[in-house]
């Protein structure tokens, strides 16, 4: 199990359910966007999370056990990072299995809470460019590709888009910016 930052409760929870119904916590729906969607989408949520950066109380935490505004928009830049890491890895290789990320490691590793927004903004617009350019790419002839969790989930690049995408959501509905 991993440890987590001060306070928090490592989120254990299998979320590939949303995969086949609406989330009822931030309302995100697999079936109302396509792959197509995915680079506007990316888009349209880093402009909301640049929104979110330049609040004043960016870094305060709501309660002591949940992320900072700051602190979630560190983990979804990095989010971003992964996930443009996998779709190239399934467009590149057939049936890759991906390593594990240990999200709480990494918020302690990369010292998310004393992050500067102002440079935060900047990175996680970038990798959101990034990631929706890596989906740009994907065509009809590779949107089934699949690739493994280490779990061992199988997703296409197509499911693993929108898993991906009800991430970024969900955190935007977590910092009230939904």
């Amino acid at each position: 199990m991993s440890t987590a930052p001060d306070g928090i409760v490592p989120d254990t929870k299998d979320w590939t359910w949303v995969l086949d119904r609406p989330c009822p916590d931030c309302g995100f729906d697999p079936s109302a966007q396509t792959l197509a969607d995915l680079p506007r989408a990316f888009h349209d949520t880093a402009m909301t999370w640049s929104d979110v950066l330049a609040r004043a109380d960016v870094s305060a935490r709501p309660s002591p056990e949940v992320w900072s505004p700051l602190e979630y928009a560190c983990h979804v830049r990095d989010v971003h990072e992964i996930f443009a890491q996998r779709v190239r890895l399934m467009l590149d290789e057939d049936e890759p299995t991906f390593a594990n990320w240990d999200q709480d490691a990494t918020a302690i590793e990369r010292d998310y809470a004393g992050q500067d927004p102002s440079e935060v903004v900047v990175e996680l617009i970038g990798a959101a460019g990034t990631v929706a350019g890596v989906y740009a790419t994907v065509t009809d002839a590779t949107r089934g590709r699949r690739g493994i969790r280490s779990n061992g989930d199988a997703f296409t690049v197509e499911t693993l888009g929108s898993y991906h995408l009800h991430d970024i959501v969900h955190h935007l509905h977590d910092v009230g910016a939904a």
